[in-house]
């Protein structure tokens, strides 16, 4: 039973631990200029882990391809952010 609650105080330190350290912004290099995502602005704008990241935040796979239209301008339409190509996308 102790290494039951250790192990589980572990898990839940070690997932506190990753969701602060996250990485501020993230490059993704594209064929059109890499976008430059910035974690912490989008963050504090949305005010809910759970609109990006189901369950405890932990890191999203990014499909590239399907990013452009199902994650990225979707929200930005929604949320009113830049929609134009190269508002993003930065050669």
């Amino acid at each position: 039973m102790k290494r039951l609650i250790v192990t589980l105080l572990a898990l839940a330190f070690l997932t506190t631990a990753t969701a602060a350290i996250a990485a501020d912004v993230v490059t993704y290099d594209n064929s059109k200029g890499a976008v430059t995502f910035n974690h912490k602005a989008h963050g504090e704008k949305l005010g809910d882990c759970a609109k990006c990241h189901e369950g405890t935040p932990a890191k999203i796979a990014v499909d590239k391809k399907g990013a452009h239209k199902e994650l990225c301008k979707s929200c930005h339409k929604d949320m009113g952010g830049p929609t134009k190509c190269n508002d993003c996308h930065k050669k």
